[in-house]
């Protein structure tokens, strides 16, 4: 049992994030299958995560394997926050293209072995790559750069 406690975490982890996601769904309209509404896609992705979590969970139960939970990575968990803060307080104002390659680069950069010309070129190319699925193949009304930059 003492080893499973990761496993118990990630999987609540998981469920938690699952279930956040789900609730906010619930909120919008979900429509069905053929016309998906606003609200559709993340309650199915909450109720994946909750599957997948009660799924990590009980193999992390049964089998009772795993090490301890580790020091926690306080400057990953920083980057990462700091990434998802700034793209959402920065989207509307930057535009796409600059909150995005900044979100990018960060969550690369909070990787252990990061280094910048590796995070840079990730960021970059993601960013191209997020710019062809959402802007032009999806025609999706996001400006490329928004009012504080023009």
């Amino acid at each position: 049992m003492h080893g499973a406690r990761k496993d118990l975490l990630a999987g609540a982890t998981f469920v938690g994030f699952g279930l956040a996601f789900a609730v906010t769904a619930s909120t919008y309209e979900v429509g069905s299958t053929l016309r998906m509404g606003p609200g559709y896609f993340p309650l199915v992705l909450g109720g994946l995560l909750v599957l997948l979590g009660i799924l990590i969970a009980v193999t992390g139960f049964v089998t009772g394997e795993g090490g301890g939970i580790g020091p926690v990575p306080w400057r990953a968990a920083g980057l990462l926050v700091a990434a998802l803060v700034f793209f959402g307080a920065t989207v509307r104002g930057l535009g796409l293209v600059p909150s995005l390659l900044v979100t990018v680069f960060l969550s690369a950069m909070a990787g252990r072995r990061a280094r910048v010309i590796p995070s840079l070129v990730i960021a970059a190319a993601l960013t191209a790559l997020s710019v062809l699925i959402f802007v032009v193949a999806l025609q999706l009304r996001l400006p490329y750069f928004g009012p504080w930059l023009r």
